[in-house]
């Protein structure tokens, strides 16, 4: 293969997929990681991808790095619904909780009762579902808005993050790997739930069994930093063994 038409093929890639590693790519051209860091520092010069740590993010305005969240809303919607009922089950009142903005999260606000509580999130939607619950204190973080996701990322959501400390933190991510732990699909995502993890007492991970065995594009974070892993009756047996293996505590609903 001629070195321009490689650059062309990891051009599409990127603005296919939305982000690629670097290992993919040595993989797919049978040439070193050097010489694909090369590839990328070129490309990135010309202005047809960006840089990224270990990888290349895709610069076309319509690509899609997150899948939108009706869609994410109705995949799997029985086995999400299903976690939301179990995890709002080790929420206690006057808890101070953090909810992300994945799907599973937003059934978890349209199931907690109205009971004091103090709910930090980074989700317009989970914030509108409780903003009917008297009792619910909401904090948002404010940001960058994702349109895609419907939530805010971004430094500033940081920063609104390490101001707080809560008791329980409930995620979702994109990928749960047994020993290369949680993955969300970009960096801004992967950045926002490391500071949830960070400022939380316990970890809740909200994963239904196709997350099981994934690796996505932005690692998270390792099993040390989770207290538990909610999950429905379908989740690989074989996974879950192995991740107990890890003491990461294992809570299959339904």
């Amino acid at each position: 293969m001629l070195v321009a038409e490689r650059w062309h093929k990891i051009v599409s890639l990127v603005n296919e997929r939305g982000s690629i590693r670097v290992t993919e790519l040595s993989d797919i051209f049978q040439v070193t990681e050097e010489t694909i860091r090369r590839d990328l520092d070129k490309l990135e010069g010309e202005g047809k991808l960006l840089r990224s740590h270990g990888g290349a993010i895709s610069l076309k305005p319509d690509q899609v790095q997150e899948v939108p969240y009706p869609e994410r809303e109705t995949t799997n919607m029985e086995q999400k619904r299903i976690i939301a009922e179990e995890a709002v089950r080790h929420i206690q009142e006057n808890d101070r909780i953090i909810l992300d903005a994945s799907s599973t999260a937003w059934y978890m606000a349209q199931t907690l009762p109205d009971v004091p509580l103090t709910v930090l999130t980074n989700s317009i939607k989970v914030a509108m579902e409780l903003s009917g619950k008297e009792k619910v204190q909401v904090i948002s973080t404010g940001g960058l808005l994702s349109s895609r996701s419907l939530s805010y990322v971004g430094p500033l959501a940081e920063r609104s993050l390490r101001t707080y400390h809560v008791d329980k933190a409930f995620i979702s991510c994109k990928g749960l790997h047994v020993q290369r732990g949680l993955s969300e699909s970009n960096e801004m995502q992967a950045l926002i739930k490391q500071k949830m993890i960070e400022i939380a007492d316990q970890v809740f991970v909200l994963a239904d069994f196709s997350k099981f065995g994934q690796q996505s594009f932005a690692h998270v974070g390792d099993w040390a930093h989770i207290h538990a892993v909610i999950t429905d009756g379908a989740a690989d047996e074989r996974e879950l063994a192995l991740l107990r293996e890890q003491a990461v505590r294992i809570i299959q609903a339904g």
